[in-house]
């Protein structure tokens, strides 16, 4: 018997993308990684494949999104950065041995390690929240504008002025609601 799962959100920006893994912060929330083989579905369309994941990584997995989450948060309000989440992205960070790799086609790919691919894809996320934390990439960190979402993500648009993390869930939700506050005005 197959067990469906909410399908994972996925966007351009890899740190951002792991910590949509939870979805509807500030409502009832959506946990689209329940299970360590759910977090290994997730590495593997996000390039960083692992052949299996243990209860214990996967919990690791989520520590480090939910510190990404918090610091990309504080950075997007210009706050802070939380000491704990600081701490877990560079711990992440220093554990792995992922190495980047250039294909003939001109992408990069990444080389995990036999022993501890987990961790390694876990310290390839973890790099890629430095990066955009630190102001390293041309874009900014943004919070979605749903009261139910809230998610933290990096918004790369010409004029920088999105509102949603996702146009298609969070954008397209709001947009109905307006439209049917607009009907029912009409209707009274």
């Amino acid at each position: 018997m197959r067990t469906e799962y909410p399908d994972f959100r996925l966007g351009s920006v890899l740190a951002t993308s792991f910590t949509a893994t939870l979805t509807e912060r500030r409502g009832d929330a959506v946990e689209r990684i329940p299970t360590p083989q759910r977090l290994t579905d997730w590495l593997a369309v996000n390039g960083l494949a692992v052949e299996s994941c243990t209860t214990a990584q996967l919990a690791r997995a989520r520590e480090l999104r939910e510190a990404i989450h918090a610091a990309a948060t504080a950075a997007a309000i210009d706050d802070e950065l939380p000491a704990s989440a600081v701490r877990v992205i560079n711990d992440c960070s220093a554990q792995g041995l992922a190495a980047a790799i250039l294909t003939p086609e001109r992408n990069r790919q990444w080389r995990l390690s036999s022993t501890s691919a987990v961790e390694d894809a876990l310290s390839v996320i973890a790099a890629d929240a430095i990066s955009i934390i630190a102001g390293e990439r041309d874009g900014r960190l943004a919070l979605c504008s749903s009261p139910t979402c809230q998610a933290a993500f990096f918004d790369t648009s010409r004029s920088r002025t999105r509102r949603w993390c996702d146009m298609n869930t969070c954008g397209n939700r709001h947009k109905k609601a307006r439209f049917n506050a607009n009907r029912r005005k009409k209707s009274s």
